[in-house]
């Protein structure tokens, strides 16, 4: 598939091809999200999907977490690199967690497979069908994952690339490996076998494609697809000034030492249709798990990218062949051995806001304030009383997107690094885990102010039905969600316990902290910044966001001065 000799495919057949295969990549992620044993998979949708060429290119993809879609090839052309062209066979499946190979942390796991013409030894390798999704438990000295790790091997089973089927059948002491070092061998098996049977369907989907129509009309519509995107992001970066942009944040800490911000900084270099973003400067690789590897800086590059370059084109082989991405060994953005990395998000969450904070300047009809920024998670953890078994809930927390030129920020949407996870239902989080959920609400006035608004956060708060174990992981507070062009900054994200009782304590990260039964958590979330001068602002947009709840009337009239 390297060296078709391309012929000229009318556009029709072209167009169909495309379609083809992202639909392929959906009925994948359909599969995958049907089959699976977890909410974290089923509920939140922490996966993603893509068929890919035998060169490793993206021919179609699903919905699902940007910050996956980017590095899915990294996956199987890391097998390639270490067993050889020959180690793929019709029938096997594999599997790779690495973080300093796939770039996410060890519950971020890939499970992929090669796809053959036909089933046999004598069909042609024609690409591979891969999904990545969160597995609840990978064995880490904390159940579902840690807050304070300080080295990988504290962050449970590293794998990859592993076989864990052959020939159709499956590697049974692969599975037995698996089964004895994770917690809850029977759902995590089960999401295993969900993301098997989603390589197999983008197998057959994509067979039938090849049958329909021949390999080398495919090949020729790929060939067409690809360059016909390069060609679209080519034309918008090149109608972006020449020149270098740069912008610079700061997370919080690492989880380790709460005092100390570590800086990122993002420079973005425009020269005719090409763009080469250096992070070149950031910080050391950290103590605590606020590390990746580069494979993951490149994917939140890319994403950052995509939010201002043709946005509306489905990502493909094609999308990234301008951009040029470079890292640093041993920072916390191209992170080796032995870092943690169980939040890797954090910091690629603010590479993606400075990306387009550097470009603003440049593209301001295109670019937007910051976003909230981070996934905020919420963990809990314990034996449930009402069955005496281990349970483990981790989920995400929505918040507040920034303004742009034409319109406010999202209020109460999952950040931009989760694409289309969602946040926990109330019910399902009540169902399954010994917690209530008391209250959920928007959080009012914590949108940035500006001509047009940042989106509001959430307040969500819970009562413990049980003792157990809380795990927090807050960040942008140190660098909130800035606004742009005289906008106005979100608010800072905060998190209570026991709020208005003895003892009560602000958190935004901790550990397997005990929490007793009847003990509440409130989590207030980030809004996003605002864009313009807050003076431009119409008089009658604040009072409709006073009559809708997003707004009080105080903070009507102090940030915009109108009184209600």
């Amino acid at each position: 598939m390297t060296d078709t000799g391309s012929r000229v495919v009318d556009p029709v057949t072209t167009e169909i091809i495309r379609c083809a295969l992202l639909q392929a990549a959906e009925d994948m992620n359909t599969t995958l999200i049907r089959s699976s044993y977890t909410p974290t998979i089923y509920e939140a949708k922490d996966c993603a999907v893509a068929l890919l060429d035998r060169d490793h290119n993206v021919l179609g993809q699903s919905s699902g977490l940007p910050i996956f879609l980017g590095n899915l090839e990294v996956c199987t052309r890391a097998t390639e690199e270490t067993y050889g062209a020959d180690a793929w066979k019709p029938g096997d499946v594999w599997v790779l967690n690495d973080s300093y190979i796939g770039g996410t942390h060890l519950n971020d796991v890939t499970v992929y497979a090669p796809i053959f013409t036909e089933d046999t030894a004598d069909g042609e390798l024609i690409g591979f069908a891969a999904s990545r999704a969160h597995w609840i438990d990978m064995g880490s000295k904390d159940p579902g994952g840690s807050m304070d790790s300080t080295s990988i091997y504290q962050e449970g089973l590293r794998m990859g690339p592993l076989k864990i089927y052959e020939g159709g059948e499956p590697c049974e002491q692969a599975h037995a490996l698996i089964a004895r070092n994770v917690r809850f061998p029977q759902p995590t098996l089960g999401d295993m076998r969900a993301q098997v049977a989603c390589a197999r369907t983008g197998a057959r989907r994509f067979a039938e494609i090849v049958r329909r129509w021949g390999l080398r009309t495919v090949l020729d519509a790929r060939d067409a697809i690809f360059a016909q995107t390069e060609r679209l992001e080519r034309e918008q970066i090149a109608a972006i000034p020449d020149g270098v942009y740069e912008a610079t944040g700061h997370l919080d800490n690492d989880g380790i030492d709460l005092s100390t911000p570590l800086h990122v900084t993002v420079r973005v270099e425009i020269d005719g249709d090409r763009m080469t973003m250096d992070v070149t400067d950031c910080a050391d690789q950290a103590t605590g798990p606020v590390n990746c590897g580069a494979a993951q800086t490149v994917a939140a590059c890319r994403v950052g990218y995509k939010l201002l370059v043709s946005g509306d084109v489905p990502l493909n082989g094609g999308s990234f062949r301008p951009l040029k991405v470079i890292t640093r060994p041993g920072t916390m953005l191209a992170a080796v051995e032995p870092a943690a990395c169980q939040y890797y998000y954090s910091h690629l969450g603010l590479v993606i806001d400075l990306v387009v904070k550097a470009l603003a300047p440049a593209v301001p009809a295109r670019a937007a304030a910051a976003s909230y920024g981070d996934s905020m998670i919420v963990q809990f953890t314990g034996t449930d009383p009402r069955h005496g078994r281990l349970f483990v809930s981790q989920e995400a927390t929505v918040g507040g997107w920034g303004a742009w030129q034409t319109d406010d920020g999202e209020s109460c949407l999952i950040n931009n690094v989760n694409g289309s996870l969602r946040d926990m239902p109330v019910e399902v989080l009540e169902t399954l885990f010994p917690v209530r959920v008391t209250e959920y609400a928007i959080r009012t006035d914590s949108g940035g102010a500006g001509r047009t608004r940042g989106g509001n956060g959430v307040v969500r708060q819970y009562t413990f039905e049980a003792d157990q174990n809380l795990s927090l992981w807050w960040e942008r507070s140190v660098t909130p969600a800035w606004g742009v062009f005289g906008g106005g900054t979100g608010s800072a994200p905060r998190v209570v316990l026991n709020p208005g009782r003895d003892g009560e304590r602000e958190l935004l990260k901790v550990n397997a902290l005990a929490v007793r039964q009847g003990d509440v958590l409130r989590c207030e979330s980030g809004g996003g910044g605002g864009y313009g001068p807050v003076a431009e602002r119409p008089a009658e947009a604040v009072r409709e966001d006073l009559r809708q709840g997003l707004l009080s009337r105080e903070w009507a009239a102090s940030a915009y001065g109108v009184e209600s």
